[in-house]
């Protein structure tokens, strides 16, 4: 493992075998539900199965689980991509969905938000994509998850996107790879 800011250890993560752990952060640093935390356990499984999934933990001297950051090269036919694609093409961006790696959750522990940890997590995972370029989405509002993911380079390919489940709308964003560092 390599060392990170906030005194955590970022490494490989088995995210299959530590779903429950992994959502409990996700559902402490975003707001989730149980019923959502349900959802979101066999959305994960699910994703962890395709090609290229991968995976990296931020983790405590216990090992305990602080933050994760997982992806995969991106896939037309998923249902994230069939969501995005006519907001996109709406704004001539839908070439992104192509050779790009996909940030499919980004989640920090509210304990060890600002010191680093998410940057070093998608960084990493980023590092290790052979695609040009990679996508994600966010909730279409001014947040630290924004501003940082601006600070590397990300920029807003469509904005005002509404997914089925979720009540908020989202900002889709793409950034060419490597990432930008400070």
């Amino acid at each position: 493992m390599v060392p990170s800011p906030a005194g955590l250890e970022i490494g490989p993560l088995d995210l299959g075998a530590r779903v429950d752990e992994a959502l409990r952060v996700q559902a402490v640093a975003f707001g989730l539900s149980e019923e959502e935390v349900g959802i979101r356990r066999y959305i994960v499984q699910r994703h962890m199965t395709c090609p290229g999934a991968r995976a990296l933990g931020a983790f405590t001297e216990d090992g305990a689980l602080a933050g994760f950051v997982y992806g995969m090269p991106n896939d037309r036919t998923h249902w994230w991509s069939t969501v995005v694609q006519p907001y996109l093409r709406a704004t001539g961006n839908d070439g992104w969905l192509d050779d790009s790696f996909v940030i499919t959750e980004l989640h920090v522990h509210p304990g060890f938000q600002g010191h680093g940890v998410g940057r070093a997590l998608i960084t990493r995972i980023t590092d290790t994509a052979t695609e040009p370029r990679s996508i994600l989405s966010a909730i279409d509002t001014e947040s630290p998850a924004r501003a940082l993911y601006r600070s590397l380079g990300y920029a807003d390919l469509a904005r005002q996107v509404h997914f089925p489940s979720a009540s908020l709308p989202y900002a889709v964003m793409g950034a060419r790879l490597p990432l930008l560092r400070r």
